[in-house]
Protein backbone atom coordinates (compact mmCIF):
# COMPACT_ATOMS: atom_id res chain seq x y z
CA UNK A 1 0.00 0.00 0.00
CA UNK A 2 1.50 3.36 -0.99
CA UNK A 3 2.68 5.99 1.22
CA UNK A 4 -0.44 8.46 2.05
CA UNK A 5 0.45 12.39 1.75
CA UNK A 6 -0.32 14.75 4.77
CA UNK A 7 -1.86 17.90 3.10
CA UNK A 8 1.45 21.16 4.31
CA UNK A 9 -1.42 23.51 4.63
CA UNK A 10 -3.44 21.27 7.01
CA UNK A 11 -0.09 20.44 8.76
CA UNK A 12 -0.17 24.20 9.87
CA UNK A 13 -3.71 24.89 10.58
CA UNK A 14 -4.78 21.99 12.27
CA UNK A 15 -3.08 19.91 15.54
CA UNK A 16 -4.39 16.87 17.28
CA UNK A 17 -4.52 16.21 20.68
CA UNK A 18 -3.62 13.35 23.04
CA UNK A 19 -6.99 12.05 22.77
CA UNK A 20 -7.69 12.62 19.08
CA UNK A 21 -9.48 15.83 18.44
CA UNK A 22 -8.57 18.55 16.11
CA UNK A 23 -8.02 21.88 17.46
CA UNK A 24 -8.02 24.73 15.11
CA UNK A 25 -7.60 28.51 15.59
CA UNK A 26 -10.87 30.98 15.31
CA UNK A 27 -11.24 32.74 12.29
CA UNK A 28 -11.50 36.57 11.19
CA UNK A 29 -8.63 38.07 13.08
CA UNK A 30 -6.68 39.28 10.17
CA UNK A 31 -7.51 42.12 8.78
CA UNK A 32 -10.30 44.73 9.20
CA UNK A 33 -9.95 44.58 13.24
CA UNK A 34 -11.32 47.90 13.84
CA UNK A 35 -15.01 47.16 12.51
CA UNK A 36 -14.55 44.36 14.59
CA UNK A 37 -16.24 44.33 18.06
CA UNK A 38 -13.83 44.14 21.26
CA UNK A 39 -15.81 41.27 22.35
CA UNK A 40 -15.67 39.10 18.82
CA UNK A 41 -11.43 39.90 19.11
CA UNK A 42 -11.16 38.69 22.45
CA UNK A 43 -13.24 35.36 22.56
CA UNK A 44 -11.29 34.77 18.49
CA UNK A 45 -7.98 34.61 20.54
CA UNK A 46 -6.65 30.65 20.97
CA UNK A 47 -7.76 27.92 19.95
CA UNK A 48 -10.67 25.31 19.81
CA UNK A 49 -12.09 21.99 18.95
CA UNK A 50 -13.46 21.00 15.91
CA UNK A 51 -17.06 19.14 16.41
CA UNK A 52 -16.88 15.64 15.70
CA UNK A 53 -18.11 15.58 12.21
CA UNK A 54 -15.33 18.50 11.10
CA UNK A 55 -12.70 16.72 13.00
CA UNK A 56 -13.54 13.51 11.17
CA UNK A 57 -13.31 15.17 7.99
CA UNK A 58 -9.63 16.50 8.81
CA UNK A 59 -8.34 13.52 9.86
CA UNK A 60 -9.62 11.42 7.32
CA UNK A 61 -8.72 13.58 4.34
CA UNK A 62 -5.96 15.70 5.86
CA UNK A 63 -3.47 14.81 8.26
CA UNK A 64 -3.82 10.39 7.65
CA UNK A 65 -1.36 10.21 10.26
CA UNK A 66 -2.80 11.72 12.89
CA UNK A 67 -5.45 9.28 13.25
CA UNK A 68 -5.98 7.23 16.24
CA UNK A 69 -7.53 3.92 16.51
CA UNK A 70 -10.59 4.73 19.36
CA UNK A 71 -9.69 1.14 21.36
CA UNK A 72 -6.00 1.31 22.04
CA UNK A 73 -6.77 3.36 25.62
CA UNK A 74 -9.40 1.24 26.72
CA UNK A 75 -7.11 -1.63 26.05
CA UNK A 76 -4.30 -0.15 27.60
CA UNK A 77 -6.02 0.81 30.51
CA UNK A 78 -8.00 -2.78 31.39
CA UNK A 79 -3.86 -4.18 30.59
CA UNK A 80 -2.80 -1.59 33.53
CA UNK A 81 -5.70 -2.74 36.05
Amino acid sequence: MPKLKTKSSAKRRFSVTSRGKVKAHYANKRHMLQNKDKQMKRHARGTRLLCAADARIVLRNFLPYSRKRKNINVKARQEAA
